[in-house]
C-alpha cells in the first residue's frame, strides 16, 4: 500500500516533499530526480528554492517525464523551456545534467529508446515527482496505457489537446504527438512521489490508491511499486475511505523514516 500523507495545503505538501529531496541530495550529491511539469509540482520547486541555498547541487541530475513532438525546444511551452524556467534556473542546477526527451522529428523513431538508455546510464531515477490527471493519467500515459510501457511516442487525445490549448494561441498550435516516459519506466524509479490538490482530483486519487489496478486508470500503477508516497490536501483526500488511518499512521511514524 502507498503511504498517503494528507496535508492542509499545497504549500505544506511542497515543503514536505522538498525536505525529502534535500535529504536525498545531502546523502547522494549526484541524485537523479524525475521532474514533472504543470502546476501541481510547482509548490515543491518553490519550496526547494530556499531550502537548497548553500547546498552544492552541481552534480544533481534530472529527467523530465515528457515532451511534445515537433515543437521547437526554445518555444516557451516546450517542456524543455518549462523545466529550465521552473526548475533549472531557480534551483541553480547544471542544465547539461537535466534531460528531456528529444521531440525533434528527425530521429523520433528511436528517441524513446535513446531516453531509456540515458536513464539507465545515469543509474535510474532516485525520486520521481508525479501529478495525476482527473482521468487518472500520469505523464502522458492516457487511460489504456500498458503498465509495461517504456518511453515512446503517443498521440494526444483531443481532450488533452483542448486542456493544453490554454498555453498556446489556439488548439491548432497544440502538437498532436508527444514522447513520454511509460508506466513501466516510471515504476523503475526507486521512490515515487505523487501529488494532488483540489476536489477535482479526489476521485482519481481514491481510485488510484484504493481502487483496482487497471489500465483504465494509469495512476493505479503506483500500487505495484514498493516505495510510493502520495501527498494530497484535504480536498483531494475527500473520497479516500481510509483517510483516518493514513492520518494516524503518518502522525505516529518514526521521524527518521522520512517519506
Amino acid at each position: 500500500m502507498a503511504e498517503v500523507v494528507i496535508v492542509e495545503s499545497a504549500g505544506a505538501a511542497g515543503a514536505l516533499v522538498a525536505d525529502e529531496i534535500v535529504r536525498l541530495i545531502n546523502q547522494k550529491p549526484d541524485a537523479v530526480l524525475g521532474l514533472a511539469t504543470g502546476s501541481t509540482p510547482l509548490p515543491v520547486y518553490q519550496a526547494l528554492h530556499g531550502r537548497l541555498a548553500g547546498t552544492d547541487v552541481s552534480q544533481v541530475r534530472g529527467f523530465a517525464l515528457d515532451e511534445y513532438v515537433g515543437i521547437d525546444p526554445t518555444h516557451p511551452e516546450s517542456y524543455r523551456s518549462v523545466i529550465t524556467r521552473e526548475v533549472v534556473e531557480p534551483l541553480g542546477l547544471d542544465p547539461d545534467r537535466i534531460k528531456t526527451p528529444n521531440g525533434a522529428q528527425d530521429g523520433i523513431e528511436h528517441a524513446g529508446d535513446d531516453y531509456e538508455a540515458a536513464i539507465e546510464a545515469a543509474g535510474g531515477v532516485d525520486l520521481q515527482i508525479l501529478g495525476i490527471g482527473t482521468d487518472g493519467h500520469i505523464g502522458f500515459n492516457e487511460p489504456g496505457s500498458s503498465f509495461a510501457s517504456r518511453t515512446r511516442v503517443k498521440t494526444l487525445t483531443q481532450q488533452t489537446r483542448k486542456d493544453n490549448a490554454r498555453f498556446f494561441d489556439s488548439i491548432d498550435d497544440v502538437p498532436m504527438h508527444c514522447i513520454t516516459q511509460g508506466l513501466g519506466t516510471i515504476l523503475r524509479a526507486r521512490h515515487l512521489v505523487l501529488l494532488a490538490f483540489g476536489e477535482g482530483k479526489a476521485r482519481a486519487v481514491a481510485e488510484a490508491v484504493e481502487g483496482p489496478v487497471s489500465a483504465i486508470l494509469p495512476g493505479s500503477a503506483v500500487q505495484l511499486h514498493e516505495h510510493v508516497t502520495v501527498v494530497v490536501d484535504e480536498a483531494a483526500a475527500s473520497q479516500l475511505k481510509l483517510a483516518d488511518y493514513y492520518r494516524y499512521t503518518f502522525d505516529n511514524k518514526p521521524d527518521w523514516q522520512g517519506i
